[in-house]
């Protein structure tokens, strides 16, 4: 099956093209369209490569405007013309670009307007032409052009003065400096307790300004698992029947494998240390207890990869640094994907571009269905996609889905980690520290590795009788409580 390409703009709902004709060629019109760019507000200033008519320069120029310019770079990947164009338009629909001013416009040939007018059809963006005609003939001829690259609902403006209403007025804006490095209070070893002991020996343990921070983090694990359980486990009891439909087989094993790994990996893919890591877990095995479940997940965090161990979260100095350095879109994700999975690559490879939800909220990957044809698949690798890494999935999806004899099963970073000289210099390019790329991976993801199970009631209710989930004071002993 073909994936959906979205289909163009309709011509109706398009905004004219506006021509602006400077005669004078006047140089306060050019100022001023600069200064009304504004990539981060939805509108850019394109300035023409001089002395070539390569569409391929066209689009690497409307990629610098955008504020994408690493291809300058001597070791960076060079795009081929379809692509650079694809990367031109995933980038527009999925930043809400909204307008285009193009200098120069007079000395831009046919097949390059066609190019402008194709992205135009596509994304449906506010096209602006401001072009030097300083004689009839030439503006005679530039009509010609206009026409033939099919920009029939032209609306055309002369005059300085009114030239300069038409731009509009400078833009305020913020500089497109890197937002600041997140810091993040470091931690020291935690104790490898049992989830009903870990917190109070974390209290007696710690300094004040430590338990603060773990404290936070273990209440976050036990409130996020709380309101998880109540949206997809029915619960038991002695007094209360296994309801129809609950996550659990008669032998109390929980079902729905797949969705558990995905809150796992929600719960800790923004955590910034496996310190951090192991706090909101533990809390969340709390939580899970308090409701007769026993949630198991490896002793050994550290020696696995995966979500909150080598996952790096995708702050703002992190996704600028992907979406400015990687103009890519499929470059970009890849790395991005290797951010917030903290997988080895050779299973990240695994992904089609059936995986990814429709609003690029999680990643599954189905590792069996590749190693064993022929065999159900099992249950799949679930991954979480943070908030600021899915424009960029959005972007890599569209620029897949508009290449050439794509198909949904068909991998969607494919080549990306297929040579080790792509994938270096992709590193390299992104300019980021990816710890799944080193960790050993001698094991699973911890969080594919996590069971869990139903406990009777008063085996639950003996292994959580001396704890509190409010936090305690210093120097006191927590309160006792059987059940929140």
């Amino acid at each position: 099956m073909t994936p959906h390409v979205p289909a163009a703009v309709p011509r109706a709902t398009l905004p004219p093209v506006l021509l602006l004709l400077d005669e004078g060629d006047d140089h306060a019109i050019h100022h001023a369209a600069h200064r009304r760019a504004h990539p981060r507000g939805g509108c850019i200033t394109t300035d023409p490569t001089p002395h070539t008519n390569s569409l391929a320069y066209l689009a690497l120029d409307l990629l610098r405007a955008m504020g994408r310019d690493s291809f300058v770079h001597p070791d960076a990947e060079r795009m081929s013309t379809d692509a650079a164009w694809r990367a031109v338009t995933c980038w527009t629909l999925t930043t809400g670009l909204k307008e285009a001013i193009v200098l120069r416009a007079h000395r831009l040939t046919p097949e390059r307007l066609r190019r402008l007018a194709a992205w135009r059809a596509e994304t449906g963006i506010r096209l602006v032409l401001i072009a030097h005609t300083p004689h009839q003939a030439a503006e005679q001829r530039l009509h010609e052009r206009l026409t033939a690259a099919r920009f029939t609902d032209l609306r055309t403006i002369t005059g300085t003065l009114a030239i300069a209403r038409t731009i509009g007025a400078p833009v305020a804006k913020a500089p497109l400096a890197s937002p600041p490095a997140d810091h993040v209070h470091p931690l020291p070893d935690l104790p490898g307790a049992d989830p009903a002991a870990f917190r109070d020996q974390c209290r007696l343990r710690l300094n004040e300004a430590d338990f603060a921070h773990i404290d936070g983090q273990y209440q976050a694990g036990y409130a996020a698992a709380r309101t998880w359980l109540a949206r997809h486990h029915a619960p038991t009891g002695p007094s209360r029947p296994r309801a129809a439909g609950a996550a659990l087989a008669e032998s109390g094993a929980w079902q729905d494998m797949e969705g558990l790994r995905l809150f796992l990996a929600r719960l800790t893919v923004s955590s910034p240390s496996p310190q951090y890591t192991l706090a909101r877990v533990r809390g969340a095995q709390m939580g899970f207890l308090n409701r007769h479940l026993q949630l198991d997940i490896p002793d050994d965090l550290v020696e696995h990869g995966g979500p909150g161990i080598t996952t790096v979260p995708i702050t703002p100095h992190v996704a600028h640094t992907l979406s400015t350095n990687l103009p890519n879109p499929l470059r970009a994700a890849a790395a991005a994907a290797l951010l917030f999975t903290g997988t080895a690559p050779s299973l990240l490879s695994m992904t089609q571009i059936a995986s990814i939800d429709e609003h690029t909220t999680y990643l599954a990957i189905d590792r069996d269905s590749r190693i064993y044809i022929g065999m159900p698949p099992g249950p799949r690798h679930m991954y979480a996609v943070p908030p600021r890494a899915r424009p960029l999935l959005t972007a890599a999806l569209q620029f897949r889905r508009r290449t050439p004899r794509t198909t949904d099963q068909l991998g969607l970073f494919a080549g990306c980690f297929g040579t080790p000289i792509r994938f270096d210099n992709l590193i390299r390019d992104a300019g980021l520290d990816i710890p799944a790329v080193t960790h050993p991976h001698s094991a699973q993801d911890w969080h594919a590795a996590a069971r869990c199970r139903h406990l009777p009631a008063t085996t639950s209710t003996e292994k959580t009788g001396s704890f509190s989930a409010r936090p305690a004071v210093r120097g006191q002993s927590p309160t006792p409580q059987t059940a929140l």
